[in-house]
């Protein structure tokens, strides 16, 4: 296929107009930076950022900013930053392009470019999708480590230095912005942890902190009234892009994506309406605006993240591959209800209906049209399960309650760390070192907790026990619940 047949804007005038963005993109300008470049921010923020566009008539265009992937940035750049969104419906897939971003970069290579737009007084915004890994917090404060490798290298960077952190690049361009007498500006973590916004602004604050420039101070100052951090709940299953899919879009389209991303038809986006500069009328787009996102929050990491993980581990104990394979087993539907319940007493009491939620997970989960693999979702698991299942199995068993499907989840993460096709994680050397080859079931999870930092975990004979017990049903492939 040549070069013409390529998505880009000159294609966007052959293509149905059911096809085609809900803005036309040579209208908008960059007004919002976003960080990661994934599928996640392309079917979800990026959409309602067009959406309000569309429906406000304010020129609201994305510039993406990829911390790593160079390849994405000229990929997305060869195609003027178009991509199209395909929704797994169970009655039939549904293809458009969506028209938002407008620029695209490659955060170390277009350094002085990303720093040009994060002191312009047009750019308001700033959003992050860059996993819980990309905020190098370290396990026991919940602050910068600044000891990690990155981050101590961008530290120790000179002014003009290469920087290779979000969080040191976004920390740089906020104090650019203050030098350069910028107006305010909303820092807007999209990312799946509790209290996101408070947990980056502690990260950028404490890098701050650590630097060395001399007016970190002023920074600072200038930051407690310039620079909101809002609390966000984002949720959309957007599975890993196959080459079916890709296939699927350009019969859809009639041209060439080479990024397209596939979503379910569920999207929600709940922020915390504390904001110091302008920002998009996401709400046009059924964005949720609340004083406290907390209730929203904690139950969607419990229960739909919760869940999520128990059936990526589970089911691939099992042998299986998707989330709709494993909810098609006769213990998945089960096994999400029973943890939604189990965990249901730590969620606060005007957050949404955890029976309510728990049944519209089913659906969703069930969906026949979504290919989710577990492999995916099973990945960075010491930090995720960190956020999703520890602080409700303290708060339980503190209560004296009894906690058989954490213990169960548990247990199918601890068997997959030990597997030599154990999904990608940052702590994968020192968890797979707890599987000494005479080490008793018990000292090994006992191990593997203290490398997730639950050290009062670790201490719990109870749980450790209980969650020993169920390694030899697992590794037969037994899922008993």
């Amino acid at each position: 296929m040549s070069a013409d047949d390529l998505l880009n804007r000159e294609a966007l005038l052959r293509l149905a107009p059911e096809l085609r963005p809900a803005v036309d993109p040579a209208e908008l300008r960059t007004r919002v930076v976003h960080f990661g470049l994934g599928a996640f921010h392309r079917a979800h923020q990026a959409v309602f950022t067009e959406q309000a566009a569309a429906r406000s008539g304010e020129p609201w265009g994305i510039t993406a900013v990829a911390p790593r992937s160079a390849a994405t940035v000229r990929a997305l750049r060869d195609q003027d930053c178009l991509y199209s969104l395909t929704e797994r419906r169970p009655d039939g897939h549904r293809t458009r392009v969506v028209g938002s971003v407008v620029g695209a970069l490659a955060m170390s290579p277009d350094a002085k470019t990303v720093d040009a737009l994060l002191t312009d007084p047009e750019v308001t915004v700033v959003t992050l999708t860059v996993t819980e890994k990309g905020y190098h917090r370290s396990p026991m404060t919940g602050g910068l480590d600044t000891s990690a490798g990155p981050v101590a290298a961008d530290l120790a960077a000179g002014p003009d230095g290469p920087l290779t952190t979000v969080v040191g690049r976004l920390a740089a361009g906020l104090a650019a912005r203050m030098r350069a007498g910028a107006p305010p500006i909303n820092v807007v973590s999209c990312d799946n942890m509790a209290d996101n916004g408070a947990a980056l602004g502690r990260v950028v604050h404490d890098y701050i902190r650590a630097s060395s420039w001399p007016d970190r101070a002023e920074i600072l100052q200038w930051m407690a009234e310039a620079v909101a951090f809002p609390a966000t709940v984002v949720d959309r299953i957007v599975p890993a892009t196959s080459d079916a899919d890709r296939a699927a879009a350009e019969a859809a389209l009639g041209v060439r994506d080479a990024l397209p991303v596939t979503g379910e038809p569920y999207r929600q986006w709940v922020l915390e309406d504390s904001f110091a500069a302008p920002r998009p009328p996401w709400e046009l787009d059924g964005a949720l605006f609340v004083p406290d996102v907390a209730p929203y929050q904690l139950t969607k990491l419990r229960l739909l993240n919760g869940s999520h993980s128990a059936l990526a581990y589970l089911g691939s104990a099992a042998g299986l591959t998707t989330i709709a394979g494993t909810m098609a087993a006769d213990w998945g539907e089960r096994l999400v209800r029973a943890l939604c319940a189990e965990v249901a007493p730590t969620l606060p009491a005007d957050g949404p209906d955890p029976v309510a939620y728990a049944d519209d997970l089913v659906v969703r989960f069930r969906n026949p049209a979504m290919h989710h693999l577990l492999r995916q979702i099973g990945t960075d698991g010491s930090l995720k399960i960190t956020e999703r299942w520890l602080p409700a199995l303290r708060e339980l068993r503190a209560r004296g309650a009894s906690t058989p499907v954490l213990e169960l989840a548990l247990a199918a993460w601890a068997d997959s760390t030990r597997r030599a096709d154990a999904p990608a994680d940052p702590a994968a050397e020192a968890l797979a070192a707890c599987w000494g080859p005479s080490t008793r079931p018990a000292e090994t999870v006992r191990a593997l907790l203290r490398v997730l930092g639950a050290a009062d975990l670790a201490d719990d004979e109870a749980l450790v026990a209980a969650v020993a017990d169920r390694l030899p049903a697992l590794r037969a492939g037994r899922v008993e619940i």
